[in-house]
């Protein structure tokens, strides 16, 4: 019989934890466990997966999103039974498998919550049920599998279990160089508490390494006991013939290898014999099993020590538990329960990209650690409400990765202000990468107050890549220091403020045009496909985005100037020259090639004074030609009302979109229209018509909502890989979340509240959608042409929703330090009691806002009429309700501070 289970996703408490019903019964599903210390991994609902430190160190095999189906030397535990017959509690055995969709699959269930994750499954027929919890705990590298194993037959029950964890114990990169070699270098330990692996070296030509670490797999009955017995390698672990589906060393009852054992150059396995446990009705036993990597072996035997008392390991998973849902701190209540659930997902995933970067997940199999630089200023959108008492050390240090020629360093390593050039040794420049810096910074200042940042001292970095990536500086190629210094004194290591940053990243950005007067494409955008129009392409998308940026970077420096009392600020002279105004391209280029030539090696120290007023001017000046200039020059019109900008120019320097009154002809994309709207560009006129034409041609319910462009019907070789993709797939025409969430961000800026509802609450429709999004909750990086979620977990979409959710649907932001509150709720967001609610931190307060509509009106329709703090009635400010700091200030050390707000 054809068992027709479609799982869906339950919440089973207020802090995002869930469960899933046979959850094997969908692919390409897994789930994170981490923990603060660098180990990381991920677990499948068969317990398949994999676990490393960093590139250099995996413990477990790596895996691709494909090994999740074809792998079978997955973490397993299996149970021999007296009747000769054997179960495995992760479901991975030849005959579960052969048993999948018919009425012998083992019932089975996934429950998981903020890094961690129970598998409950349960054999009728042997009356067997079992539960695997995994975690990480939060301070130690160790993988910590809880199996409790429960008889739930009515005759007692003879069993002999078997942990059995492939160990890789290597370097990712030996998965297909060297597998076999590498192999060679193992040195395999039987110890009573389990195995150990420690190779001899590190294999890579370039200079092979000799090896510190020692890979183990450790594990203990309920009662502290050790196993009997050991199976230490592939080959007497599966047997000749087996496999690990079907191993001979357990399916005939092998006897396993004794503690002292040494085995040198094969591959491991951590497989581990226990003695015969009976277990009368209703009886439990419970297993631990520990996997892990360690330096030295003291370390290996605290952990042992540790672990083998059960008590001990039920206190980490409760302290794992806490300290990770502490974490989430921010809380909605809407009329929708399963929303406000999903929420505290997307406020966990940029956690979740703070300890992987964007690697070490299935999907994310092209990373080797690290973040990108985009990846890390948005990440701290989110963080800023989170984790707000670094974010400031954060901001500083990363704008020591800004180069002098307004380009940086693109990937960031462990640690505050530790820069790489690039992941693969390219001189690629990214032209949307100074766009990013200044936003961040203007949500921590909002959120502060503290105008004082813009004039913290930060030095520059300093490579060979020079001329914006044109060149490289032989002199500066195996430059150590990696920062610019004072020509007239070598040993004085130039600093600028951080406006300076601003200023040199944002106008070295404006000066690059192409041919349209239009900034040039280079290496790529925010979209990385659109990577083959370095020559010629335009990114007008970004265009209207820097436009944006200086319009902002004006405003701040005058609220800098009048917070502060500040006048003038000095800059090095050479970035003087950027200050000039160059309008047509050729004045452009010409002005930033004499920059990039005064820069391109050290500095000459010497610093000018610039008034504020004028500088403030200047910026405006500049964002207000070009915004005429993007505006003339780019509107496409289209018809019945509907118009919408050119994003690009490609490689043959020919616009990118364009109107057909064929509509199969027509071509538009998402990333111009967020980017308009964002930087004031469009006008309100027009954003009424590009949302006209994104809902015509751009949005698809079924898949998430707005796709990111039409289909081109071409593989369009002078523009970008993307085109090579499958129409629907990731950048090509996917409704890819990140940008899918900006389109609702930016309309929520300027005013249009129920158009940006709509980008929002499709895409967490199709996320919660489980039978066609086949995801566990979050948002992914996309949704495919079928709508599955594809790249779960790391992406900067969730900082982006997170971020909208808080300052613009609830309208709570910060204010020059001060609190804001300007609601853009629709009203069916509204519980039955008109009530919606947000609970958030700041200033060092807990705010528990609650917002009160009880005439059920509309966004755009209400403006606050009362409100109160702490029982309070408290003053508003032109129909908004704005809180002086210095009201938060003397709460003292009240920690919890209530808002109602009418």
């Amino acid at each position: 019989m054809i068992m027709k289970n479609i799982g869906k996703i339950e919440f089973i408490d207020n802090k995002g934890s869930f469960k899933v019903e046979k959850p094997e019964n969908t692919s390409y599903l897994y789930y994170p466990i981490a923990g603060e210390k660098g180990l990381k991994g991920c677990v499948t609902p068969n317990l398949g997966g994999d676990l490393m430190v960093d590139q250099e160190t995996f413990i477990l095999e790596p895996v691709s999103v494909e090994n999740l189906h074809n792998n079978r030397n997955t973490r397993n535990f299996w149970l021999c039974m007296d009747d000769g017959k054997l179960w495995s509690a992760t479901g991975s055995s030849a005959e579960q498998e052969n048993n999948k969709f018919t009425d012998k699959q083992d019932d089975s269930l996934v429950t998981a919550g903020f890094m961690w994750h129970k598998a409950i499954r349960s054999n009728n027929e042997a009356g067997l049920t079992a539960e695997v919890s995994s975690f990480v705990p939060v301070n130690t590298n160790v993988e910590i599998m809880s199996v409790t194993i429960r008889n739930d037959a009515p005759k007692a029950k003879r069993i002999v279990p078997v942990a059995a964890i492939p160990i890789f114990g290597r370097s990712a990169d030996n998965l297909r160089d060297h597998r076999n070699v590498t192999s060679m270098l193992h040195r395999i330990s039987i110890i009573p508490e389990g195995i150990l692996v420690k190779p001899t070296m590190s294999f890579d030509e370039k200079g092979h390494r000799v090896n510190h670490k020692t890979y183990y797999v450790l594990g203990f009955d309920e009662n502290g006991h050790e196993p009997e017995s050991f199976y230490p390698t592939v080959e007497a672990f599966i047997g000749e013939g087996g496999s690990f589906l079907k191993p001979r060393s357990v399916y005939c009852q092998k006897p396993g290898y004794k503690a002292g054992t040494e085995i040198a150059g094969m591959e491991a396995v951590g497989g581990l014999r226990f003695e015969k446990c009976v277990l009368t009705p209703g009886q439990e036993a419970t297993y631990t099993v520990l996997i892990g990597v360690a330096d030295n072996n003291e370390e290996i035997e605290d952990i042992s020590k540790l672990y083998r008392d059960n008590k001990n390991v039920e206190k980490e998973l409760t302290y794992t538990r806490d300290y990770w849902r502490n974490k989430v701190n921010v809380n909605f209540h809407t009329q929708d329960k399963a929303f406000d659930q999903f929420m505290q997902w997307i406020a966990f995933q940029p956690l979740l990209r703070r300890v992987y970067g964007c690697s070490f997940l299935p999907y994310h199999d092209y990373g080797r650690g690290g973040r990108g630089w985009r990846d890390l200023w948005q990440d701290c959108l989110s963080l800023l409400f989170m984790e707000p008492g670094e974010v400031r050390n954060m901001i500083v240090a990363n704008f020591g990765g800004v180069r002098m020629d307004g380009t940086n360093a693109t990937i960031i390593g462990e640690g505050l202000g530790n820069f790489i050039a690039d992941r693969n040794g390219i001189a690629r420049v990214w032209m949307d990468h100074a766009f990013w810096p200044l936003r961040t910074l203007l949500l921590y200042i909002e959120q502060s107050g503290d105008y004082d940042i813009l004039i913290e001292q930060v030095t520059y970095f300093k490579d060979s890549i020079v001329h914006r990536g044109n060149l490289i500086d032989k002199k500066f190629e195996n430059a150590e220091n990696k920062q610019l210094v004072n020509s007239d004194n070598k040993e004085m290591v130039y600093e600028g403020t951080i406006l300076e940053h601003l200023l040199v990243q944002n106008l070295t950005s404006y000066y690059e045009v192409g041919e349209h007067n239009v900034l040039r494409l280079r290496g790529a955008d925010w979209n990385d496909a659109l990577d083959m129009a370095n020559e010629n392409g335009e990114s007008v998308a970004f265009s209207y985005a820097y436009a944006g940026n200086l319009r902002e970077l004006a405003k701040l420096i005058r609220k800098f100037s009048a917070k502060c009392k500040v006048n003038a600020i000095f800059v090095a002279s050479e970035v003087a020259a950027l200050l000039d105004h160059a309008q047509t391209t050729e004045e452009k280029t010409r002005l930033l090639a004499a920059y990039m030539k005064t820069v391109e090696g050290n500095l000459c120290g010497e610093q000018i004074a610039i008034e504020l007023s004028e500088l403030a001017n200047k910026l405006e000046s500049l964002a207000e030609s070009f915004t005429e200039h993007l505006k003339n020059q780019e509107w496409i019109k289209g018809n019945r009302g509907t118009g919408w900008f050119n994003s690009y120019y490609d490689n043959s320097k020919r616009a990118v979109e364009r109107y057909d009154e064929d509509d199969d002809k027509t071509r538009m994309m998402l990333t111009g229209q967020v980017f308009a709207i964002m930087g004031d560009v469009a006008s309100d006129d027009q954003i009424k018509k590009i949302t006209k034409a994104a809902d015509k041609y751009l949005y698809k319910e079924s898949i998430g909502g707005y796709r990111l462009n039409t289909d081109f019907h071409e593989f369009k070789t002078d523009m970008g890989r993307m085109f090579g993709f499958a129409y629907g797939e990731k950048e090509n025409g996917a409704v890819f979340s990140h940008m899918a969430v900006m389109y609702g961000n930016a309309l929520y800026g300027r005013g249009f509240a129920k158009e940006g509802f709509k980008a929002l609450n499709t895409l967490y429709q199709a996320s919660m959608n489980y039978a066609t999004s086949h995801i566990y909750p979050g948002i992914p990086e996309y949704f495919s042409a079928d709508g599955r979620g594809k790249y779960p977990y790391l992406t900067g979409a969730a900082s982006w929703y997170l971020l909208t959710m808080i300052t613009e649907v609830f309208g709570v932001r910060g204010q020059a330090g001060n609190l804001s509150i300007e609601p853009a709720l629709l009203a069916s967001q509204f519980d039955k009691e008109g009530r919606a609610g947000i609970s958030l931190n700041f200033a060092g307060k807990r705010f528990d806002i609650t917002i009160e509509n009880p005439e059920n009106l509309e966004a755009g329709t209400y403006k606050i009429k009362a409100a109160s703090l702490n029982g309070s009635e408290i003053g508003l400010e032109e129909d908004r309700l704005v809180i002086p700091r210095e009201i938060i200030d003397k709460l003292g050390s009240q920690n919890e501070v209530i808002v109602r707000v009418e």
